[in-house]
């Protein structure tokens, strides 16, 4: 089977400043062309640390896919670094000087002398068309082995895999298909969730499956391999049915989908609105409801009641409510939920209360503690939570417990699974 292998270059990876979004996006896609990514180097802007990387990489896999260092200035070494590992010089394309220099004259500007080197090619390699920026990418083999350059710009690299890399590559993956299908999970801790599947997430099982977390969100990969797409699709049909039948309402969407989207989905396809009243998350619920497009069809009103103030003035709750129990308490997320929901003349009412840290926490109610309310006008229910982590994991699971407690709102569940 045809490997591959990923190096990311670029000091910003190494000190924190920039997130290596790059490496997970090359990694799915070739994977989804049946060549899997056996490892993957990140290294600093240094020659001579880049070629070490190239000759591991090339030690490692079949294919090698770079990004980053395509750019024009002093510490953009990529092309250097290629044509040290190959042996040969830089060359000037004219072509692609004459590309460059129209790409700064349409947008009427000079073109500095600085972006020359992008013109610079290793003697023998090809070029890889950019038509989003002056970065090209190279191509070049060297004893069997494809090397391939992008720019480290996510746009740019993204239209460039997809456009010029991909195609190269498409026959390389031959007589191997591997179909990669996601299943989205949240109420239940990722250690139970594997208890429950058993020898499902076996290693040498073929469909493999893996999972990820973040914001207790749990994403199930299911990975399965074939000598044909047809089967490979089959199989992992199979196992997704297997995972619907063994998690239930866990499951809250497939592939893509968010949380937001998947209820979004529901009220509007039931034509119910929703209005929020949050505290401690500040506006975190009504952003995630409203990136979902078309959501202005069902919200309605969002309240950020911070003070105890605002919750008393803004909806109503009784301040003698506020002072028996607490503004972090059940009873006045409960009427911050009633309150909202009969303002707004909505369907439904989501409210949060808690304290997201790092003070303002005691032994009575600790920092992590949150109280969620959804409502509906029939009935009120509302949920103690305790959070751990940092405020703003604190603040996200918040928001997204709130929107799965409507996901599984009574016998609603059943219509809003995925």
């Amino acid at each position: 089977m045809i490997k591959a292998c990923v190096v990311s270059i670029g000091n910003e990876l190494l000190n924190g400043h920039t997130t290596d979004t790059n490496c997970s996006y090359i990694c799915g896609r070739l994977l989804s062309t049946g060549i899997p990514v056996v490892s993957a180097y990140t290294v600093g802007d240094d020659i001579k640390q880049i070629v070490r990387s190239l000759k591991r990489a090339a030690e490692d896999a079949d294919i090698v896919i770079v990004t980053g260092g395509l750019g024009p200035t002093d510490d953009d070494i990529t092309r250097q670094a290629f044509a040290e590992l190959l042996g040969v010089r830089l060359q000037v394309k004219s072509a692609l000087l004459k590309d460059i220099r129209k790409f700064f004259s349409d947008r009427g500007l000079p073109m500095p002398e600085k972006n020359i080197i992008q013109a610079c090619v290793p003697k023998g390699a090809s070029v890889l068309e950019n038509p989003f920026g002056t970065a090209p990418g190279i191509f070049a083999k060297m004893k069997r082995k494809l090397f391939f350059a992008m720019p480290g710009v996510p746009v740019e690299m993204k239209e460039m895999l997809e456009k010029a890399v991909l195609p190269r590559l498409a026959k390389k993956g031959a007589g191997s298909f591997t179909i990669v299908k996601k299943v989205r999970c949240f109420g239940m801790g990722e250690s139970v969730l594997a208890e429950k599947l058993g020898n499902l997430m076996d290693r040498g099982r073929n469909p493999l499956i893996n999972s990820t977390v973040g914001s207790g969100i749990i994403t199930l990969h299911v990975v399965a391999s074939a000598g044909t797409k047809k089967q490979a699709e089959q199989m992992a049909k199979k196992d997704v049915n297997r995972l619907r039948s063994l998690l239930g309402n866990l499951i809250f969407g497939v592939d893509d989908q968010t949380l937001p989207e998947v209820v979004g989905h529901w009220l509007l396809q039931n034509r119910k609105t929703i209005t929020v009243a949050e505290s401690c998350t500040g506006g975190l619920l009504t952003k995630l409801i409203t990136d979902i497009p078309g959501a202005s069809e069902y919200f309605t009103h969002g309240w950020i009641t911070y003070s105890n103030r605002a919750k008393t003035e803004l909806l109503g709750v009784p301040k003698q409510l506020i002072e028996k129990y607490g503004a972090v308490s059940e009873q006045v997320a409960s009427a911050m939920a009633i309150a909202a929901r009969h303002k707004a003349k909505s369907d439904f009412a989501i409210a949060i209360t808690g304290i997201a840290g790092p003070a303002g926490g005691s032994k009575q109610k600790p920092v992590g503690l949150v109280y969620i309310s959804v409502c509906d006008g029939a009935d009120c229910q509302t949920k103690k939570c305790l959070f751990s982590y940092t405020r703003e994991l604190i603040r996200t699971r918040a928001a997204l417990t709130a929107l799965n407690m409507l996901r599984l709102w009574s016998s609603r569940a059943k219509r809003l699974k995925p």
